[in-house]
């Protein structure tokens, strides 16, 4: 028999991984603060839920999808949350991107109700969470990821259970400062081609088979020559998640002098207004900076 899922949080993510649940044939109780998503996807096949607690007590695993660790606290263990309507031996899947300390800690609490938690952040953006094949880093006990895997298995393909609490959260982390330092990598290396005026497409179509592909050169340059920024990994987000690099590599005594340039790019791209585009806008950066619009003929200033 299936297990009876919960979703929290029906943002960009959160929707097509629950209509992912419902394709595969869960029974799924979902819950946002955005009522028209809640209807939206009870249209769909899912029962509206109004709280946290009403999520849990009509379900065996609740996931969690929401932007800051902050959220994920409340929606857990705060007034109405999942924790109240917990019975032991629930299990609590948090699928956001959050600080391994977050992870840690929220595990700890949950314990102390009889509740599994694992951290399970993805990585793939919108176009693999609608599709289902996100890969997805898991931190917590093995019993209890085995056990949820078959529900993992309906939202991703690459599905790993890295290590113990905490494991799953360091690794989107790592996994944030890879995707990320490429697409600014990317945006270097288009900024200055297109200075020098060159038929930037071309230019793709040529690297793109070499050492220097990527799938992020695959997913970003089509979108920054198509001048198409809208947000499958939004500024804001990927802001947060390299300051939660930045305080982790802190607090390990690891100097990370990229990652760091780089938080301050997002910051700046946020003073600029540009928080709910897409990371691949890091682009505009370097086109500010060097007086030029990347496009597939070269610069256009």
């Amino acid at each position: 028999m299936k297990k009876r899922v919960g979703f929290i949080g029906l943002g960009i993510m959160g929707m097509p991984m629950t209509r992912n649940l419902i394709k595969h044939g869960f029974t799924v109780t979902a819950f946002d603060l955005n009522t028209d998503a809640v209807q939206a996807i009870a249209s769909e096949g899912a029962t509206a839920a109004t709280s946290g607690k009403e999520v849990a007590q009509n379900s065996d695993i609740v996931i969690t999808m929401l932007p800051k660790g902050e959220h994920v606290r409340a929606a857990v263990f705060g007034i109405n949350g999942v924790i109240e309507g917990a019975e032991a031996g629930l299990t609590i899947i948090d699928m956001s991107s959050v600080s391994p300390v977050d992870s840690k800690q929220m595990a700890k609490h949950a314990s102390e109700k009889g509740v599994h938690f694992l951290d399970a952040p993805v990585s793939g953006g919108e176009p693999k969470a609608i599709d289902g094949t996100l890969a997805i880093m898991v931190g917590g006990e093995e019993a209890v990821f085995e056990a949820a895997k078959p529900v993992l298995e309906a939202m991703g393909t690459d599905i790993v259970l890295v290590g113990d609490s905490g494991c799953g959260t360091t690794a989107k982390l790592a996994n944030q400062i890879i995707v990320n330092l490429n697409i600014a990598a990317v945006s270097e290396a288009l900024a200055l081609a297109s200075k020098a005026g060159i038929d930037i497409d071309k230019m793709y179509q040529a690297i793109r088979g070499g050492l220097a592909g990527s799938t992020v050169m695959d997913a970003k340059i089509p979108m920054i020559l198509d001048r198409n920024f809208k947000a499958g990994g939004r500024i804001d987000i990927n802001m947060k998640d390299l300051t939660n690099v930045m305080n982790t590599a802190h607090e390990l005594h690891v100097p990370l002098p990229l990652s760091s340039q780089l938080l301050e790019i997002f910051h700046s791209l946020s003073a600029d207004g540009k928080d709910a585009l897409d990371h691949a806008s890091i682009v505009q950066h370097y086109e500010k900076m060097a007086n030029i619009m990347v496009t597939r003929k070269g610069n256009e200033a």
